[in-house]
């Protein structure tokens, strides 16, 4: 089952509420997304710690080979 990009969004705006999300549905199936966040959380973190707050974030939806999320290019960064 796939996921749709408002759910992606939804579920990465209630982790990061403060922060600036953008979501771009890169195939048109709905498994596969690139996803910026942009967090004050972020400040401090090596990019591995940013991506593991993000894949925390997604409550599964990537887990195994029935995950809902198939692939997410992901980029993350604290606000300049």
């Amino acid at each position: 089952m796939a996921i749709t990009a408002s759910e992606l969004e939804t579920l990465l705006k209630e982790a990061f509420p403060k922060g600036k999300v953008t979501i771009t549905d890169l195939a048109g199936d709905g498994n596969h997304y690139a996803a910026e966040v942009i967090d004050e959380s972020f400040r401090g973190q090596n990019r591995v710690q940013q991506q593991r707050s993000v894949y925390a974030a997604l409550k599964g939806k990537m887990d195994g080979s029935q995950g809902e999320l198939h692939a997410l290019a992901l980029t993350t960064r604290a606000p300049d």
